[in-house]
């Protein structure tokens, strides 16, 4: 006799570095898309949506190899033996897609696109595999305003979004002025033989905020040892390079044209960081003929951003109120929101130089900012009112109800389930539902329905300080005739949006 096959049942598991988003947060996180989505609007910006995967080569410095690449991006081979791969942000596709159609386009060309991105990385705590941006990009404008158009935009969003001026900062650099230290030390851009030194130092200064300045002059130097003992080979510069890079990343003031008059005197005589130092002044003007002071917009040395293709003014939007982890430790929340000048980057489709610019927002850090400021609404989104199934032989009524609830714009379903009374009151609580509406035996004979509110009895129930007092409430449902179910419900859910 043979043995009986056991059925296999795969494990339910979500795969590493993904996770899966509740109700609440889906609708509290439109609602946040919707208020950005407003601001890039109404600065002229037009929506865009290119697709998720792309021909790997599209990604240009992100290709690892020619045999697989799927090292920090996530690919397969098509039928075609064409490498495919999820797009790892939302540039590249755009880059590609402005090649595409670029005679087509109306030039200045500004659009502003939100979506998932892929990153074949080690996740660790807040680092997703997959995760939502924002962006808005100016391709084929070569001035300075349109930096300082996206530095005023991503103020005036932090702002419709509920954080307070001195909560938040725009913090503006200019990768040609750190060019020109580097070419001063004896690293210039266009040399291969010192590239792999200059881009290892350029992303030790990017660790500035998280390391501090002697795990900077660790990696600029030999290298550092993190706390699990993992090594980091630095960019082996010498002592004089290093001091000369820090006496750079270390300028600060108060007022923006300080900042400029101090780089000036670091980059004298050197024509690449005197020119980042002039485009630096225009952004200054610019935003301040607009109203933006330093307490919105400051100039920041220290900020490089990592990503080898800015050519030009890079900027983050920090958040500077301070929040406690779940160990206890105190710290300041940290960048939202990144972007800078990108002149180069559709130049590998077209063959001549194409400028560009443009911001990212990280939706999930930025959520997860608002929640610590407590601006996000838990109730975001109400539950429905249920209409309860008291008798299954009169569905086809309860069915009328709530299309009648429906066509007034009132969120509504009726229980789909079998079970009874008690179990269909305890879905409607789980379902976060404001009101039921219940049409028994009694409310048959008289032509009524019974509308009990859910969202002011858990209101008064933290008020009730008994069981006899609960019974004897009648506070929280109401008998109406039957004609009057929708405008009675309506009332109601008026009455608890204004308690709330």
């Amino acid at each position: 006799m043979s043995k009986k096959q056991k059925t296999f049942r795969p494990k339910a598991r979500l795969p590493r570095g993904l996770h899966d988003e509740k109700a609440f947060e889906v609708v509290a996180q439109r609602q946040m898309l919707e208020q950005i989505r407003q601001v890039y609007e109404l600065y002229g910006f037009e929506p865009l949506e290119t697709s998720a995967l792309e021909y790997a080569d599209v990604l240009g410095k992100f290709l690892p190899d020619q045999d697989r690449p799927n090292e920090g991006v996530f690919s397969f081979q098509d039928d075609d033996d064409q490498w495919l791969s999820l797009r790892y942000d939302l540039t590249a596709p755009l880059a590609r897609y402005v090649a595409q159609n670029y005679d087509g386009l109306a030039k200045p060309f500004r659009r502003y696109q939100v979506g998932p991105v892929w990153r074949n990385e080690k996740p660790g705590p807040g680092r997703y595999r997959q995760f939502i941006q924002f962006d808005a990009d100016t391709v084929a404008a070569p001035g300075m305003s349109a930096d300082a158009e996206l530095c005023a935009m991503l103020s005036d969003a932090m702002e419709a979004l509920g954080i307070p001026r001195g909560s938040y900062e725009v913090r503006v650099n200019n990768r040609k002025i750190l060019d020109g230290v580097f070419e001063q030390i004896g690293i210039a851009l266009d040399d291969p033989d010192t590239n792999n030194q200059r881009l290892t130092a350029l992303r030790a200064i990017d660790k500035l905020d998280r390391l501090g300045v002697n795990g900077v002059r660790a990696l600029l130097g030999k290298g550092r040892k993190d706390e699990s003992g993992d090594f980091t080979k630095g960019a082996e510069l010498s002592e004089d390079q290093i001091e000369k890079v820090m006496s750079f990343v270390s300028v600060t003031a108060e007022a923006r044209l300080d900042v400029c008059n101090a780089l000036d005197d670091i980059v004298a005589g050197n024509e690449t960081g005197k020119s980042g130092v002039t485009e630096l002044r225009e952004i200054d003007a610019l935003l301040t003929a607009g109203g933006y002071g330093s307490d919105q917009i400051r100039f920041d040395p220290s900020i490089v951003r990592g990503l080898e293709y800015y050519t030009g003014p890079v900027y983050e939007v920090e958040l500077t109120f301070e929040t406690t982890d779940e160990g206890g430790e105190v710290s300041r929340f940290g960048s939202v929101g990144s972007g800078g000048r990108y002149d180069g980057l559709v130049e590998r489709f077209k063959g001549v130089r194409i400028p560009a610019t443009g911001c990212s927002i990280g939706v999930s850090r930025l959520f997860a900012a608002l929640q610590a400021l407590g601006k996000v609404d838990d109730q975001a989104l109400r539950g429905p009112v249920v209409v309860l199934v008291m008798d299954q032989a009169r569905v086809s009524e309860y069915q009328k109800m709530v299309q009648e609830l429906r066509q007034a714009g009132i969120r509504s379903e009726l229980y789909l389930g079998g079970s009874g009374m008690k179990a269909q009151m305890k879905y409607a609580d789980k379902r976060q539902a404001p009101i039921v509406v219940i049409e028994g035996e009694d409310e048959l004979a008289n032509d009524t329905v019974t509308l009990k509110d859910l969202a002011l009895g858990a209101k008064l129930s933290g008020e009730i300080s008994d069981n006899k007092e609960w019974r004897e409430s009648q506070a929280t449902q109401v008998s109406v005739p039957r004609s009057d179910l929708v405008s009675r419900a309506q009332s109601m859910l008026d009455d608890d949006e204004v308690g709330e």
